[in-house]
């Protein structure tokens, strides 16, 4: 069910933009910018209540466009609760927490948790979860992905953390399914440029 529901959400899309820690009116305009610029999936973290209704608020924009919004930095079922009364989409981790997972599948959420080793990785997989936020990918570099598909082919990668327009391009060729990139986003040339890569040529 999961696969199904990312290969539905991520498509053919290969860029995800965050939108971290911004005033609501502000979320919603990069929302729009990205989604003009055909960056279709953008996530909105919430790891505190504050953030919630810009997350509601970009849920809201989407609607009105077909475009669906995710809730990123869960980090208990409590925002999972929060994140569903908020329409998110799906629900995005830092690090691998089953009770999240199954608190998120409870309400009809997908959920993408962050790993950062094969054991968790296969942890994850056993617990039927295919699509996996690699967190911090920076740190992991290109070459931990294609180590990664030798074992486990199966799972689809979400590359996360210290990304941005000068280095998604080499996770991408080292078989990233999607690279989500957020702090580079305070310099809002960075869209124009991820935009180029967000839809395979």
């Amino acid at each position: 069910m999961t696969t199904a529901d990312f290969d539905h959400i991520f498509g053919g899309a290969r860029v995800m933009a965050i939108l971290r820690g911004l005033p609501v009116a502000e979320t919603v305009r990069l929302a729009e910018r990205a989604w003009d610029l055909g960056i279709d999936v953008v996530e909105v973290p919430v790891a505190t209540p504050d953030a919630v209704p810009a997350l509601r608020a970009a849920v809201d924009a989407g609607r009105e466009r077909g475009r669906i919004v995710g809730a990123g930095t869960v980090l208990d079922v409590d925002q999972v609760a929060a994140a569903a009364d908020a329409g998110a989409a799906f629900t995005v981790a830092p690090g691998l927490d089953l009770a999240i997972a199954d608190a998120a599948a409870a309400r009809g959420l997908p959920h993408l948790p962050g790993v950062a080793t094969p054991t968790e990785a296969q942890q994850a997989l056993r617990h039927g979860l295919t699509w996996l936020k690699a967190f911090p990918a920076i740190s992991l570099g290109p070459a931990w992905f294609k180590a990664m598909a030798g074992p486990l082919p199966q799972l689809r990668f979400v590359a996360t953390g210290g990304l941005d327009a000068g280095n998604a391009a080499d996770f991408l060729k080292a078989g990233v399914r999607v690279t989500a990139v957020g702090s580079a986003l305070t310099d809002e040339s960075q869209l124009d440029k991820l935009a180029k890569l967000a839809r395979p040529h």
